[in-house]
């Protein structure tokens, strides 16, 4: 086992010790085996029938019916695509875009530094939901569109803590042994500092993609996001607020699928953070007593 997937099996225990963390994992990993699996499962999110609309939770419709007589608990768990896809999309693009990004500007500096932080410093400035809204106006209302939206909202984080490991890396002596012996620039950023500095981008990356969900549910909840009738929660609960007095699950019970799923994530995030922050206080630690 290589040192990469040790340090990877070593978090995965520690984050596997905290009970919250441990809860939040097995919600995730039941949400995303079933949205993987829905096609195997006998639910349809878009057969309607008006004559059993709005129907209660019963044994043949978990969580009732909708307007349509479409079954809310199918168009949940199809839903669950929906926003697992927008949050792995929004993450690939930011990160793809932000890192690289980030590694250049915090290892040229001079102007390089200057310009591309300037324009990451005018996509921080806009406000995400204002931001995604008008370029979905522009690219027309597609669940491509919404996922374009949302992963260039997250590409600030990840070029702002890549640009801070670059800055707190590239005058340590390993890096400095890589360029004495002729390393070009794209290899020492690429493979020798970026590797060292995974662990607040692995944050990040949990830290956007429960963003990615909220933000892409908000955006079907104010009707330019993912069009109907493919399954959002977020245009679930759009609709559903209309029916709160005949159907209150109608509302409440993607609600609370969506809640769940984002304070999962950010559980997980938080305890990720506590156990990286107190692996670098111990080696910082280790450090400092092997040179007293």
């Amino acid at each position: 086992m290589n040192d990469a997937a040790a340090s990877l099996v070593h978090v995965l225990r520690r984050l596997l010790a905290r009970r919250g963390a441990t809860l939040g994992l097995a919600f995730l990993a039941l949400i995303a085996l079933t949205a993987a699996c829905a096609g195997l499962l006998p639910l349809d999110p878009l057969s309607q029938s008006v004559a059993d609309s709005l129907k209660p939770p019963s044994p043949e419709n978990w969580f009732g019916t909708d307007e349509l007589g479409r079954d809310i608990f199918a168009r949940v768990i199809y839903g669950a695509r929906t926003s697992l896809v927008a949050a792995v999309g929004a993450v690939v693009i930011a990160a793809l875009v932000g890192v690289p990004i980030g590694l250049a500007a915090g290892f040229y500096g001079d102007w390089r530094d200057s310009l591309l932080m300037r324009c990451i410093d005018v996509l921080l400035a806009l406000p995400n939901i204002l931001f995604a809204m008008a370029l979905i106006a522009v690219l027309g209302r597609s669940q491509g569109a919404a996922l374009i939206a949302v992963g260039i909202a997250g590409i600030p984080g990840f070029a702002r803590i890549a640009r801070a490991q670059v800055m707190a890396l590239r005058q340590l002596d390993f890096v400095m042994a890589v360029r004495g012996f002729g390393g070009s620039p794209a290899y020492i950023m690429f493979k020798t500092i970026l590797p060292n500095a995974l662990s607040p981008l692995v944050v990040q990356a949990i830290v956007l993609a429960s963003i990615a969900i909220l933000l892409e549910a908000a955006l079907a909840f104010l009707g330019v996001g993912v069009p109907p009738p493919t399954p959002s929660w977020g245009e679930m609960l759009r609709t559903g607020k209309s029916y709160l007095y005949e159907a209150p699950t109608y509302a409440v019970l993607p609600g609370i699928v969506l809640t769940m799923t984002i304070l999962s994530l950010d559980t997980i995030g938080r305890a990720l953070t506590a156990i990286l922050d107190r692996d670098e206080t111990d080696a910082s630690g280790e450090i400092v007593g092997g040179r007293r």
